[in-house]
């Protein structure tokens, strides 16, 4: 007799709470083996295959694509033991707990199958939902408590709602349209009146909310401060231009940059640190883990380029080229996103002179970088047209003071405007 196992949304890690299901990767009646990937979901930091534990037919799957679940819902649930002699095994075994995209390797060369009608699989009834909570005076058909909390934060009477889901299930798709939904064109006079909230709304969740959760408690926590400088980049171009006419991969800019600040972190190695406020300590960290900047269609990511103090120019700019177009795909696992002792900003890609960096919590500093751009300079006592960089540097307070902070950043305004300056200290 086959058992029916229920198979929920794993814990994802790094704090995430909840995930979209992207796209279901099985049908109510496949066959899955052990630690197949069975729904593709995307958390607010990558898109990630869940693998599941169990190996038999599939009974049931909870949640519509497009659904937010949080940790602990169910996914599917299993008949495990019910058509054994269906189940194709993966040529290589998995562990059954690491999810797709989380740092496994695994092929994934399992079929799936869906039971024949008359096959040696006894029926499983599928495993009910869970029961709807009732809101007010009548029961209303919604499984997930996101889509509650969304109608209940925006006013959405769930009752008035019609669910685009199986059996009238109500979706977040459809709270977002009753967001939408034109306003009465008019209201009896006697009618009392709401206060009238006009235009979009937008929810802060996903990559969004994450992003803006992080910079609002960067800026709670960490006492900031920002200096700059405009430096003279055009014997940094020329480097550059004289490095790539060589032949072999080409070295870019952001590279040489990033190739600069290790190089300054390590004669400044205060802004290679973290505040633990629990201990009341500042670490100073022993590697540097650069993150940078990349923006994607899913909205701005930091990949994080693993001991960058060890690497060249090259390296740097192949590793920067791979995990940009990892990220654009969507595909970043969250150990490529977490983890960065320091952070490098090219803003100077949106075609803008300078900003004051936010710093990424929980970081010390981060290096923006504007557009290199052609401007009158005086260079050796003459009036010049030279190519011109501001770069600044915001740092947290606590870990160093302005001297410092001012020396690192001089340092590398001097390695853009002489770069024999960093074969000094190589």
């Amino acid at each position: 007799m086959p058992q029916v196992m229920e198979f929920k949304l794993p814990d994802l890690g790094e704090g995430l709470t909840e995930a979209e299901i992207v796209r279901w990767l099985v049908a109510v009646g496949d066959v899955v083996a052990i630690d197949q990937p069975v729904v593709e979901v995307e958390t607010a930091k990558a898109m990630v295959e869940v693998p599941c534990p169990y190996g038999g037919v599939v009974t049931a799957r909870f949640g519509e694509e497009g659904t937010e679940l949080p940790v602990g819902a169910p996914l599917i649930t299993v008949a495990v033991g019910a058509g054994a002699d269906e189940v194709v095994e993966p040529e290589d075994s998995g562990s059954g707990n690491v999810l797709v995209g989380y740092g496994t390797d695994h092929s994934r060369t399992a079929r799936r199958r869906r039971v024949r009608p008359g096959s040696a699989a006894p029926a499983v009834a599928a495993a009910p939902a869970p029961a709807p909570a009732p809101i007010a005076t009548g029961p209303v058909a919604v499984i997930s408590p996101l889509v509650r909390k969304l109608a209940r934060d925006h006013g959405i009477d769930l009752r008035a709602l019609r669910g685009s889901g199986p059996e009238g299930l109500i979706l977040r798709a459809d709270v977002e349209a009753a967001l939408r939904a034109p306003e009465p064109a008019a209201v009896p006079a006697s009618a009392p009146v709401a206060a009238a909230v006009s235009g979009e709304r937008i929810p802060l969740k996903g990559l969004r909310g994450v992003v803006a959760e992080k910079l609002s408690r960067s800026r709670r926590e960490i006492p900031d401060a920002t200096c700059w400088v405009d430096a003279d980049a055009t014997e940094l171009m020329a480097a550059r231009a004289a490095m790539n006419a060589v032949g072999g991969p080409k070295i870019s800019v952001l590279a040489l940059l990033a190739r600069i600040c290790t190089a300054a972190l390590a004669k400044f190695p205060e802004l290679n640190s973290t505040v633990d406020l629990a201990a009341n300590e500042i670490v100073r960290l022993p590697s540097v883990h650069l993150g940078f900047a990349a923006q994607t269609e899913r909205g701005l990511v930091v990949p994080v380029v693993r001991d960058a103090q060890t690497r060249g120019a090259e390296s740097l700019s192949a590793e920067f080229a791979r995990l940009t177009e990892v990220a654009r795909a969507g595909k970043l696992a969250p150990a490529d996103l977490t983890g960065g002792t320091f952070t490098l900003n090219n803003y100077g890609v949106f075609g803008v002179d300078g900003s004051t960096p936010i710093i990424n919590h929980p970081e010390a500093a981060m290096l923006g970088v504007g557009r290199i751009v052609a401007k009158p300079w005086v260079h050796e006592g003459e009036l010049a047209v030279r190519k011109v960089v501001q770069l600044s540097l915001t740092f947290d307070h606590r870990v160093c003071d302005g001297g410092t902070a001012g020396g690192f950043l001089r340092y590398v305004a001097d390695c853009v405007e002489s770069p024999a300056v960093l074969l000094r200290s190589l």
